[in-house]
């Protein structure tokens, strides 16, 4: 049996900032079939204005799994683009689930973000969700900090 490729096509996104929150996900009509709370190694998380990963081998990030097709991704990314001003590229990762399967994901990196703080409003669409979703409290706590 062949694969073939089509916009329709789901698969696995892991998302760490603003769009681990459903509510700004349905702002641009992207509402995931499935959601699964999950974790990333290798990376670390900078929210400096916006949510971004850097490589790190001391650290984990944690986020959400959710289904979407390549459509409703490109539509997010473009908005991305075209209301934040960032370019958000995909990258393949392995992500592990809270019991512990590991599920082959995208994950959208900014490749060069302006260093700037982040805005209080942003950060409480990422810290609600994550204290809703159960994510660490030292996690809670490390996304805090960009508050200062």
């Amino acid at each position: 049996m062949e694969y073939q490729f089509t916009a329709e096509a789901k698969v696995w996104t892991f998302f760490y900032g603003s769009y681990i929150n459903l509510r700004v996900l349905g702002e641009v009509n992207y509402v995931p079939e499935q959601v699964e709370v999950a974790r990333l190694a290798g990376f670390d998380i900078c929210v400096r204005p916006r949510a971004n990963l850097v490589r790190s081998e001391q650290h984990i990030v944690y986020g959400i799994l959710a289904t979407g097709t390549h459509s409703e991704l490109s539509r997010l990314y473009e908005h991305a683009h075209d209301v934040l001003g960032e370019v958000y590229l995909p990258e393949a990762v392995l992500a592990q689930t809270l019991d512990g399967k590991l599920k082959p994901a995208l994950c959208y990196i900014c490749p060069a973000m302006v260093d700037s703080p982040a805005s209080p409003d942003y950060l409480d669409r990422i810290i609600g969700p994550a204290r809703e979703f159960g994510f660490p409290a030292w996690y809670i706590e490390r996304l805090e900090k960009f508050r200062s």
